[in-house]
């Protein structure tokens, strides 16, 4: 940052304040203005979620035990179904990042990349664009997932993007037409089938309130017709 010696971002002096000058303790996103792309790679922690967009390094607080359990169950079904199909399409999930345009660095909660993404997996950030992006919402992050990063994914040309929205126990399904926008709707009861990964489904009751099935049990009820 501009005027300040290069220490690693958590260690910065930050305090959180609320409007009465009081310390907060509610959810938030903070957005640090000045920063390079090469600063973000170089100062940003490994063990936290941090993107850089833009000039801007987003960090959002900590999300809760249900959310993971959500990014844990949708990323294991996704390897556990590519397997079963032998493909190889490699599933990820954040804080691995990935660089979708010049100056926007996502980590995405579970992202599946083409296979030839298997000759740079080394390299930070990844230098691949998606097949497939999903974002599980919680309340610090919920309008970047359903606003900002359509945009962003779009443009990149991700031809897929879900939001599992945890608020509104519903999911978004963008999908990439002609051009750089996408189509979305929204789905609160019923199937989400993938059009990237054909007879990849999830059915929307297994995740709300939290992840009902094992992940075999899901595989078996997506297999039938």
């Amino acid at each position: 940052m501009k005027g300040m010696t290069a220490r690693p971002l958590l260690e910065m002096p930050v305090h959180l304040l609320d409007r009465h000058n009081r310390p907060y303790t509610g959810a938030y996103l903070l957005r640090l203005q000045g920063w390079t792309l090469e600063d973000y790679l170089r100062l940003a922690p490994e063990n936290a979620f941090v993107e850089f967009v833009r000039g801007e390094v987003l960090m959002a607080s900590p999300v809760t035990a249900l959310h993971q359990l959500v990014v844990h169950f949708l990323a294991k079904l996704l390897d556990e179904f590519l397997l079963a199909h032998g493909e190889r399409f490699v599933v990820l999930t954040g804080p691995a990042a990935v660089q979708i345009l010049p100056d926007v660095v996502r980590e995405p909660d579970v992202f599946v990349l083409p296979p030839e993404a298997e000759a740079v997996l080394d390299q930070v950030p990844l230098p691949v664009v998606p097949r497939l992006v999903i974002e599980v919402t919680s309340p610090s992050t919920r309008t970047v997932d359903l606003v900002e990063k359509p945009l962003d994914y779009a443009q990149a040309g991700v031809p897929e993007y879900w939001v599992v929205d945890m608020q509104e126990q519903a999911v978004m399904q963008h999908l990439l037409e002609q051009g750089t926008r996408y189509t979305a709707r929204r789905v609160v009861r019923g199937w989400v089938a993938s059009r990237v990964l054909p007879g990849f489904r999830v059915k929307v009751a297994w995740l709300f309130p939290r992840p009902r099935l094992a992940v075999q049990e899901a595989l078996a009820e997506m297999r039938k017709t």
